[in-house]
């Protein structure tokens, strides 16, 4: 692509030779012949101190905020690298949101990742081909590329909107952080919609941020970069988070004060599908089923449904979506041949595992049963805490082998037991994870409710440095071949 091309969106038009540019890069290790590089300042490091070596690689432009001595490379100085970097990104990919896909936006504190397959499970129900980026990675239709972070840098996210686009999604979910909004990782970017789940206390301090106020100022910055935004209005920080906003903004409520209107919300209990169903009122007159547990998965499916309404989906495009839903590794069922419930879910620690066993509590299974393990060369009160958790939340803990890393999984197992010792929950240790699943597999009676905690969408065991294969969903139906 021209120079003259990328350089368009920053509204620069002269002051520099125009030439072919093969490819952006942002780390001077994957500096190519004929690549723009852009210097980015982060808290680790700055790329300006890279410039040379991105030079010396072939860089035919370096993209800086503050003068570099280079040789053999035009330096373009601009007032922000990095939102330099988005708008230079979407052009470099054809400016997908602009001209061949929908982008959904999803932010807040808790529900971003559920909320965002919701949607898609909807828009896909409608019959229109949806991709999402998120937690879990970019995923097509369970083709997943791993991102390193919830919203990553600005270049893949757009190289992300063009696989996407190219691959015949007419939209795209995404889940849009508060770090990656002050990072300027979506600068440029024009959602359809952006939806508000809720919000509290959460990533405050360190390298993330200062204060509440500036996380919560940091979530407003999506609301105007959307053409319509779909508002919790339940949330106490709700209308704060619109100050200065310029969408248009739509409200949903399980309290009344929206457009769209929830309310009783009921248990749905039947072998190899927990969720919940309540009714609508509003803009809409309806009583969706949700296949994902949780009386809180009422909300991230009423904000899903609020934004396919303004998009236009038809109402049984959201019935039969919501009910097919799932979201890989977050309370996910699998299926199994006997009248007891096997679910996947990614906790990890106390608090994660508190909530998931609580809320499968609520369904009152025949037995509650616990299968996990802990991280090795992770902080040991963690174990302690995750042993009491499951100690006193289900009838019957497995303790096994999570990722080891460099530890001995029998020693993690004991520290485990320390926490469980607290309690007078009953617990078997089955040391190896498969032989542990399986264990499970062949004692379920009716009516129970086993959760596999811990790996979630993982697909590996680490042990001794060394990833080994190990999806459960693989894993188990493996065992089921080899009990039939």
């Amino acid at each position: 692509m021209l120079l003259s091309a990328l350089l368009a969106p920053l509204g620069i038009k002269e002051g520099f030779t125009d030439t072919d540019i093969t490819a952006i890069a942002y780390d001077s290790r994957k500096a190519v012949p004929g690549c723009a590089f852009l210097c980015l300042k982060g808290s680790a490091s700055d790329g300006h101190s890279f410039a040379p070596m991105a030079a010396r690689s072939g860089a035919a432009v370096i993209v800086a905020q503050e003068p570099v001595d280079v040789k053999g490379a035009q330096v373009i100085l601009v007032p922000d690298t990095k939102k330099a970097l988005s708008l230079m990104s979407s052009a470099f990919f054809g400016d997908p949101a602009k001209t061949d896909i929908e982008v959904i936006g999803v932010t807040g504190t808790k529900g971003k990742t559920t909320t965002a397959y919701m949607v898609r499970a909807i828009l896909e129900a409608a019959g229109h081909k949806t991709g999402v980026m998120g937690t879990i990675g970019a995923d097509i239709g369970g083709d997943i590329e791993p991102l390193d972070n919830t919203t990553p840098i600005s270049y893949e996210v757009f190289r992300q909107l063009r696989r996407m686009a190219d691959a015949g999604c007419r939209y795209a979910v995404m889940e849009v952080s508060s770090i990656a909004l002050r990072e300027d990782r979506v600068y440029g970017l024009p959602f359809k919609i952006g939806i508000f789940t809720n919000f509290s206390e959460d990533h405050i301090g360190g390298v993330e941020h200062k204060d509440m106020e500036e996380y919560l100022q940091c979530k407003a910055m999506l609301f105007s970069m959307c053409e319509t935004g779909v508002i919790n209005a339940d949330d106490p920080a709700a209308e704060k988070l619109l100050l200065g906003s310029t969408c248009r903004v739509y409200r949903f409520s399980m309290q009344g004060q929206g457009s769209m209107n929830g309310g009783g919300c009921r248990h749905l209990n039947r072998p190899g599908l927990l969720g919940v169903e309540f009714d609508i009122d509003g803009d809409l007159k309806l009583s969706p089923k949700v296949g994902i547990p949780g009386r809180f998965n009422a909300y991230n499916a009423l904000a899903a449904i609020s934004c396919c309404y303004k998009l236009g989906i038809p109402e049984e495009a959201m019935l039969n979506g919501l009910e097919g839903v799932k979201v890989k590794g977050r309370v996910e069922p699998v299926p199994v041949p006997g009248d007891y419930t096997l679910l996947l879910d990614y906790a990890h620690n106390a608090v994660s595992m508190e909530s998931i066993l609580t809320t499968l509590r609520e369904y009152n299974p025949g037995r509650l049963i616990c299968l996990f393990g802990a991280g090795g060369n992770r902080p040991k009160v963690r174990r302690y805490e995750m042993g009491e958790a499951s100690g006193r939340l289900a009838d019957l803990s497995v303790i096994t082998a999570d990722n080891s890393r460099f530890e001995d999984v029998l020693d993690i197992i004991e520290d485990i037991k320390i926490g469980m010792k607290k309690t007078e929950g009953k617990y078997i240790e089955i040391p190896d994870r498969r032989e542990a699943i399986r264990w499970c597999i062949e004692n379920a009676r009716a009516g129970d409710i086993i959760v596999l905690a811990g790996k979630g969408s993982e697909d590996y065991q680490e042990i001794k440095g060394v990833r080994y294969p190990f999806d459960e969903r693989v894993v188990i139906r493996e065992i089921l071949e080899g009990l039939k």
